[in-house]
């Protein structure tokens, strides 16, 4: 099959994060089944229009803020004339309308939609547009075939009037030869860490607050990621007189981040939605458990009691007990580390891949919904 993927941004991006993640994983091996994989996605400062990543033919167009403005015209210029079986449309953050654009095929992937948390990120202009831009997404895409990360985000989708016949859930992977355990490797001191975008949507403000209640003053926090909360959160951070317990790492590497994972005590994930918590589930598969919000995603990536924890969204003290719990025994953290473990083999992107595949191939004979 020829497959064109649209997206907002590829894995080589900096800004890339886990939508990037699970669409590169999926589809590098689709690709390496044997088929055509075309990616359409956004540029950045100094980054090459055109590139090969892992079997996918890349092309890149405008920036991340013109790319939607951008990517039809560039699919009628350049892309139209291939004739793909199928486009896929990774819907990440607004929705591009690609059903008007004439393809032969159209297929929606959704991670998670904003909704109203949208207004947590951004001001109320910017929150208004991308909340409008979600709002039509049962009429634009009316009769199009939908694949959701997680059942939260398909039930969400049927919530906003998609048919539930339209929608197939297949739930991500996680790298596990690469994410493993290693007990030698954990932090001599209590230390948690949070990985992920520093945007305010993510609340990572809840993780610094919950980690200044801990009376252990030699525990550590980690901060690893970039995003323009950052300044905030290291302002938070200075007025509750952290100094140096506290360290922010910025973007970090895979190899870092595995490391990170390793030495940690626990992860810390609190999102009021998330299309599923990626960064839980490596986490598990390093043998470190999960503490996190008990919201949409978060509570299908952690197993409660087994991986990790899940707690009231927004409930600083219950998150502070649970660090506290941990902080305490480090049997505790090794014997969720092993069923954490256990938990994250039962997720395999060759698994993601193969449902992606014969998904692809029942919209394409025509044969689904």
């Amino acid at each position: 099959m020829r497959i064109l993927v649209v997206n907002w941004q590829d894995r080589e991006n900096p800004q890339s994060g886990g939508a990037e993640i699970h669409m590169h994983e999926v589809f590098r091996r689709v690709a390496g089944f044997g088929h055509d994989v075309t990616l359409l996605c956004s540029g950045w400062k100094g980054s090459a229009p055109r590139a090969k990543v892992d079997g996918l033919d890349v092309h890149r167009v405008g920036t991340r803020y013109t790319f939607p403005f951008l990517a039809r015209g560039y699919w009628r210029r350049e892309l139209r004339a291939d004739a793909h079986d199928v486009l896929w449309e990774d819907i990440n953050k607004v929705p591009l309308y690609t059903p008007r654009w004439g393809a032969k095929r159209t297929m929606a992937f959704v991670p998670h939609l904003f909704g109203e948390t949208v207004f947590d990120e951004a001001g109320l202009a910017m929150g208004a547009a991308v909340w409008f831009a979600e709002r039509p997404l049962a009429t634009a895409y009316r009769r199009i075939p939908f694949e959701a990360l997680s059942e939260s985000t398909g039930d969400d989708l049927v919530a906003r009037g998609i048919p539930r016949e339209l929608v197939r859930v297949i739930v991500p992977g996680v790298a596990f030869d690469d994410y493993t355990p290693d007990p030698s490797a954990r932090a001599a001191v209590p230390t948690f860490a949070y990985v992920g975008r520093l945007k305010k949507y993510k609340r990572v403000d809840l993780i610094i607050r919950a980690f200044a209640s801990l009376r252990d003053t030699s525990a550590r926090l980690e901060i690893a990621g970039a995003g323009d909360y950052r300044p905030e959160l290291e302002r938070l951070a200075a007025s509750l007189r952290l100094g140096d317990r506290v360290r922010f790492l910025g973007f970090v590497s895979e190899e870092v981040k595995r490391g990170l994972y390793r030495r940690a005590w626990g992860v810390a994930l609190t999102s009021p939605k998330e299309g599923w918590g990626l960064t839980n589930l490596e986490a598990a598969a390093s043998g470190t458990p999960a503490i996190a919000s008990n919201s949409p995603g978060n509570r299908e990536s952690v197993k409660h009691g087994e991986s990790g924890y899940l707690v009231p969204h927004g409930d600083v003290q219950a998150l502070a007990a649970r660090f506290a719990e941990l902080a305490a025994s480090p049997a505790l953290v090794a014997q969720l580390g092993v069923t954490a473990r256990r938990f994250a083999e039962t997720f395999t992107w060759d698994r993601a891949a193969r449902e992606t595949e014969t998904h692809i191939r029942e919209v394409v004979d025509a044969r689904w919904p």
